[in-house]
């Protein structure tokens, strides 16, 4: 049984090592130097970093379980904007992440359109979001969701700088 429901303080350590884990089974591949991916995990999810980030009020964080276990998250960031090229009113998808034995679940679109749903409650305009340009799993899923490019940026990991494309979506109201 799929349960999906909003993260706590109380999930630090969960979405902590969900983080480490999922984040070095998605980009892992594509960081040369394994030492600066341990130094990214190590400063990205630590538990300091990820108690501060739910003690935000501007973040919103989401647990996936699969049978009682976690299996992903994501992290949703509001009053959002990326540079000039989206609305004021915008929110930032920051983290989608499902561990690689259940992607084939489609977890994350579930997990994606609670999002979405989110953001129109909230009345949003925009959502928009960065993927690393090798990740090509998450661009066809983004593309498939009706995302389009608005640009890119850098992602720092450790010592080393990886382009981005940044993508955007209009919120649509129903």
């Amino acid at each position: 049984m799929i349960t999906i429901r909003t993260a706590t303080t109380s999930d630090a350590e969960i979405l902590a090592l969900l983080g480490r884990i999922t984040y070095s089974e998605s980009h892992g591949e594509y960081i040369d130097n394994k030492k600066h991916l341990l130094n990214y995990n190590n400063e990205a999810f630590s538990l300091k970093k990820i108690k501060e980030s739910l003690s935000d009020t501007n973040n919103l964080f989401y647990l996936v379980y699969i049978n009682n276990l976690p299996v992903g998250y994501a992290k949703l960031v509001l009053r959002a904007t990326f540079n000039n090229e989206t609305p004021e009113n915008s929110c930032r998808l920051e983290r989608i992440y499902i561990l690689n034995e259940f992607l084939p679940l489609k977890i994350g679109q579930q997990l994606y359109d609670i999002l979405i749903n989110k953001a129109i409650s909230l009345n949003f305009d925009c959502i928009w979001l960065s993927v690393y340009i090798k990740n090509n799993r998450a661009i066809q899923f983004y593309l498939k969701n009706n995302f389009k490019k608005i640009g890119s940026l850098q992602f720092k990991v450790d010592e080393t700088e990886y382009e981005n494309t940044v993508f955007s979506k209009k919120i649509e109201r129903i």
